[in-house]
């Protein structure tokens, strides 16, 4: 499936990391972060979900709610959020649809093996549902004041 900027952002549902289901329907009037990253407990989405958790005011301030998605389970998800405080919600995508739709299961090359998995990606969808920017392949370092900056200068 293919996203573009502008377009309404493809809707969907998913176990959270606090056993509850979600849909993005239920952040209507907020703004929307959506994080996609490969694996909880790993050097970059570590780096990665600390910068979102110490932004998490900011975001918060700016009316943005932060969503993290990986393939792992709720039990890991749970883990990953204790050791490290994150306080907003990772959504469980263990059959990859979440990631699906918006276009980041991709295939991937690492040590000369090839296979399927997340690629980092962020995506900001505005109050109404719109998607409205979006980062792939993404670099940790710099991510989330980018992020941030953009929220701030870009939505109200």
């Amino acid at each position: 499936m293919t996203i573009e900027v502008g377009q309404k952002a493809p809707e969907f549902t998913a176990t959270a990391s606090n056993g509850e289901t979600v849909s993005l329907a239920d952040f209507k009037g907020k703004n929307v972060l959506l994080y996609f990253y490969p694996k909880d407990m790993t050097p970059g989405c570590t780096t990665e979900a600390c910068d979102f958790r110490d932004a998490h005011e900011s975001f918060g301030g700016l009316d943005t709610v932060i969503l993290g998605v990986s393939t792992d389970s709720l039990e890991r998800h749970k883990k990953f959020i204790d050791k490290y405080d994150l306080p907003f919600l990772l959504l469980v995508d263990e059959e990859h649809e979440v990631a699906e739709k918006y276009g980041v299961w991709k295939l991937k090359k690492n040590f000369g093996k090839e296979y399927m998995g997340i690629e980092r990606s962020t995506f900001v969808i505005d109050k109404e549902g719109n998607l409205v920017k979006e980062w792939r392949k993404v670099s940790v370092k710099g991510h989330v004041e980018a992020a941030l900056t953009y929220i701030k200068e870009n939505l109200k």
